[in-house]
C-alpha cells in the first residue's frame, strides 16, 4: 500500500507525458477549479451549520425528541437514540457528542450502546454531504435526493437495531 499512491502518480506523470501535456498548466486550471468550487461551497455550509444551531438552540430538537420517541420505539428504535437518530443527518460532531453520552451512560456492551454505534455508523450528516456534492450545480434540485437518502437511513436504522436486538 504504501508503494500505490506514488505508483499511480508515475502512471498519471507518464500518460501525461506521452500526451504531451503540459502538466504544470493542467494542475494550476485544477487548482483555480478547486479555489472556485471551496469558495461555492461556503454560503451552503453557512446555512448547513446556522440551521443545526438553530434546530438545537430553539428547542425543535428536544420538542421533536419527546414527540417522536414513542413512534420509534413501537419501530424498534430505543427511545434513548432518538436525539442521535434526530441529529444524524444535521451534524456529525453533534452526534459524535450523543453517542458518546450513550456510550458512558449505558456501557459499551449494552444493546443501546450497540444500536447507536450501529445508526452512527451506518448513515450520514445528510445535509453537509448534500451541500458539498450540490453546490457545484447550476440547477439544485435537492428535495428528492435528500428524502431518498433519509427514508434508507431510518429504515436502517430500524433494521439495525432490529439486528442488534438478536447479537
Amino acid at each position: 500500500m504504501a508503494y500505490l499512491i506514488p505508483a499511480i502518480f508515475l502512471i498519471v506523470l507518464v500518460f501525461a507525458l506521452v500526451k504531451k501535456v503540459k502538466i504544470y498548466d493542467e494542475f494550476s486550471l485544477g487548482i483555480g477549479e478547486a479555489v472556485r468550487f471551496t469558495l461555492s461551497l461556503l454560503p451552503c455550509l453557512a446555512a448547513v451549520f446556522m440551521m443545526c444551531e438553530l434546530f438545537e438552540v430553539s428547542t425543535l430538537s428536544q420538542r421533536l425528541t419527546d414527540l417522536l420517541s414513542p413512534l420509534f420505539s413501537l419501530l424498534g428504535i430505543p427511545k434513548e437514540l432518538t436525539k442521535l437518530v434526530l441529529i444524524k443527518p444535521f451534524s456529525g460532531s453533534g452526534s459524535i457528542a450523543y453517542l458518546t453520552e450513550i456510550i458512558q451512560k449505558y456501557g459499551a456492551d449494552s444493546y443501546i450502546a450497540r444500536c447507536a454505534c450501529v445508526c452512527f455508523g451506518s448513515s450520514e450528516t445528510v445535509f453537509y454531504i448534500s451541500a458539498v456534492y450540490f453546490a457545484g450545480l447550476k440547477k439544485k434540485n435537492l428535495a428528492a435526493p435528500i428524502a431518498i437518502v433519509l427514508i434508507s437511513t431510518f429504515f436502517t436504522t430500524i433494521l439495525g437495531c432490529l439486528i442488534c436486538k438478536f447479537m
